[in-house]
């Protein structure tokens, strides 16, 4: 077929390419904003016109053939140049301009994001931003996303990360809390004690610890893992906040969020880190591409300049050496 004949097929092939990802249907149709009904007619023309079957369907999902699979690959290559080429357009203007649409943590977000929108979107006024808060790890690609602020301990290859800040967790508890049950001397100790979970899919109620430096040598065992119980999970640390200054429990907080205003609790085992459950650093993250679109870089740029001052009211959170 030469590319003529091929162009009118274009929209169609791109729809194809995001059934492929999203295996669905409706999801399909959720992301491009058109009916399920369209997507499946439009499918099922592309694979009359072309005379090859694409989409293997069943009641749950839908899978791509060897021809359709094949068809998405090259497909994705040409659209992925096709985009940086349109990007790379784009940066032949100086001003910044265009949508922008960022994932981010409640806590985090509510905390220091928001109080960013204001000054950013006044200097840049032809940028329009959506914040998404949301404790769930959003597949960025499939749901829209141009960049995710997150806290890991790492990034995978296939994404472009900016570090923003070093964070930290720990455990706190009320003066209540610690007056009627004590203040654990070793984590080993927390299994006596209630203990306020993070509550994440696929994830066992124990926390790990290490020894920081003071610890004696003979107190230090390396890697401890104790199971904990309590009678409160949530997916928020504002909400475990809010729950260990009532005095339910001993809560593990990150610094970057719940360790604010919190003069009123007690550190519990500072000479132990906990390890292994909220990341050590604060990252933007973006799917990597040839180029970052100057709206996106310029937010990454002003959350570089702006972020570490906002978080460093709370006292605790370290600012990391910026990236180029």
């Amino acid at each position: 077929m030469s590319a003529d004949t091929i162009a009118p097929h274009v929209a169609d092939i791109y729809l194809l390419t995001v059934v492929s990802q999203t295996r669905s249907f409706t999801q399909a149709a959720r992301r491009l904003g058109i009916s399920k009904a369209s997507v499946s007619g439009r499918i099922h023309d592309l694979e009359r016109s072309l005379g090859l079957p694409l989409v293997r369907r069943t009641t749950r999902s839908v899978s791509m053939t060897e021809a359709g699979q094949l068809l998405v690959s090259g497909a994705q290559n040409a659209f992925g140049a096709l985009y940086d080429s349109v990007n790379a357009a784009r940066q032949t203007m100086d001003q910044p301009r265009g949508l922008v649409r960022v994932s981010a943590p409640v806590a985090f977000g509510r905390q220091h994001l928001a109080p960013l929108v204001t000054p950013f979107l006044q200097a840049y006024p032809e940028v329009t931003l959506e914040l998404d808060l949301a404790d769930r790890f959003v597949n960025l690609e499939n749901e829209g996303f141009d960049l995710a602020v997150r806290h890991a301990d790492s990034v995978p290859e296939s994404y472009v990360a900016w570090p923003l800040l070093r964070t930290e967790a720990g455990l706190l508890a009320s003066p209540d809390y610690v007056a009627r049950h004590g203040a654990p001397a070793h984590p080993a100790a927390l299994s006596e004690h209630i203990c306020l979970h993070y509550l994440r899919p696929g994830v066992a109620d124990v926390w790990s610890f290490v020894p920081r430096a003071n610890v004696p040598a003979d107190a230090a065992s390396g890697r401890i893992d104790i199971p904990i119980r309590g009678r409160f999970r949530a997916n928020n640390s504002e909400a475990l906040r809010d729950a260990v200054r009532g005095g339910l429990g001993i809560g593990l907080l990150p610094d970057f969020s719940a360790l604010r205003d919190t003069a009123d609790l007690v550190p519990i085992l500072p000479e132990w880190r906990v390890i292994g459950f909220f990341g050590q650093s604060i990252y933007a993250l973006r799917p990597w591409t040839a180029t970052v679109p100057p709206a996106v870089r310029c937010l990454v740029d002003f959350l570089k300049t702006h972020l570490p001052a906002q978080v460093q009211q709370g006292l605790t959170s370290r600012p990391m050496t910026p990236a180029a």
